[in-house]
């Protein structure tokens, strides 16, 4: 496993920030039209995708803090780099592993990077999984999509197929089933 700072993943992302304008820039320059909206397309779904998982995992963070500044002794691990299934399809980005004695919370989320790893389903932008470990039915997938105002949002999607957006209240009802408290 190797654990990578934030900052780290940060600097990756503006690199490919600044490799997405580069090429925008080319293709412009060549006259490219379809080649410069698909980039523009490209960079700004990287955006929303950045700033959903962003968001989803500061929540987890957050709750985290506020439970062990109550006592609760939760340790926190963040993997980047992280591969996981959401169907057929493999998704690529990071998993935060909470951890309180034997229980243990993880949030995963990401997107597919390669054409073999196939497309993230429901015509979104990102998938995810929160996973009570031992508790298979508390586990629900997540769906990274835009709000109808354009704003990335994650869904929740049971087991039976409903869907819901995802709040930090429903973030703090997981929380506390992983303590044992909810």
């Amino acid at each position: 496993m190797v654990y990578r700072p934030l900052h780290f993943m940060s600097e990756l992302n503006e690199e490919w920030a600044q490799v997405l304008a580069e090429a925008e820039k080319r293709a412009r320059s060549a006259g490219r039209g379809d080649l410069v909206e698909y980039l523009r397309l490209r960079a700004s779904n990287d955006k929303a995708r950045s700033t959903g998982i962003e968001w989803l995992f500061e929540t987890f963070t957050l709750l985290a803090g506020e439970v062990n500044r109550a006592g609760a002794g939760v340790q926190l691990l963040k993997k980047e780099g992280h591969r996981f299934e959401i169907g057929s399809a493999t998704m690529v980005g990071t998993l935060l592993t909470l951890k309180s004695g034997v229980r243990q919370l993880m949030i995963e989320a990401g997107w597919p990077r390669a054409p073999r790893d196939g497309f993230v389903p429901g015509n979104g932008l990102a998938s995810g999984q929160i996973r009570h470990f031992g508790i298979k039915s508390a586990n629900e997938e997540l769906l990274l999509v835009r709000s109808p105002k354009g704003i990335p949002q994650w869904i929740v999607i049971d087991r039976n197929g409903k869907r819901a957006q995802l709040l930090e209240a429903h973030a703090r009802q997981h929380l506390k089933r992983f303590l044992g408290t909810g």
